[in-house]
């Protein structure tokens, strides 16, 4: 019974390699090496400066810490991502009536919208093109700018996982 069990430690052993190279611990279907993550491009009528650099941080670091793909810069990479942050809105989600019956804002929510264009040069079937959209509310007595980057962070990792889940989960 010993050796019995040595042997199907080391045949297990020997079989990890070669599952290693399709499939990952957070249950992403991977099959190639390469991605190429492109810069966010920013069309959003509302810009906020490092928008485009800190979306695609967070979505480049996202992929290449759950799949194991090497970063290129290359038109040929097994997987290619491209997006446009398209919308960047601040909108009025609660108000509240006061004392003399006047309505006042109680709060704020900031829409981040992004637009991926995603090649899987593996399996066409698994190319997409679909707009992520996330948001955070704020108290409405609070300034965009003391929130911002905070909300940014936070939008920006949902956006992430969301891009990565349907890119490479297939939920």
């Amino acid at each position: 019974m010993k050796y019995f069990r040595l042997w199907l430690l080391g045949i297990s052993i020997c079989l990890l390699p070669l599952l290693s190279g399709c499939y990952s611990l957070t249950g992403a279907s991977i099959s190639g090496k390469t991605i190429n993550v492109r810069t966010l491009e920013n069309r959003a009528l509302n810009v906020a400066p490092t928008l485009s650099t800190t979306l695609t941080d967070k979505l480049r670091n996202r992929i290449l810490s759950q799949t194991g793909l090497a970063a290129v810069n290359a038109e040929n990479a097994d997987y290619d991502l491209k997006g446009t942050i398209t919308g960047y809105a601040v909108s009025l989600t609660g108000v509240q009536t006061v004392g003399n019956g006047v309505p006042q804002a109680t709060q704020n929510r900031l829409t981040i919208t992004v637009e991926v264009d995603f090649k899987n040069r593996l399996d066409e079937k698994a190319s997409f093109k679909q707009s992520f959209s996330r948001f955070y509310d704020f108290n409405a007595q609070q300034q965009l700018q003391a929130i911002e980057a905070a909300a940014i962070e936070d939008i920006g990792n949902q956006i992430a996982d969301d891009i990565f889940n349907k890119a490479f989960v297939n939920w």
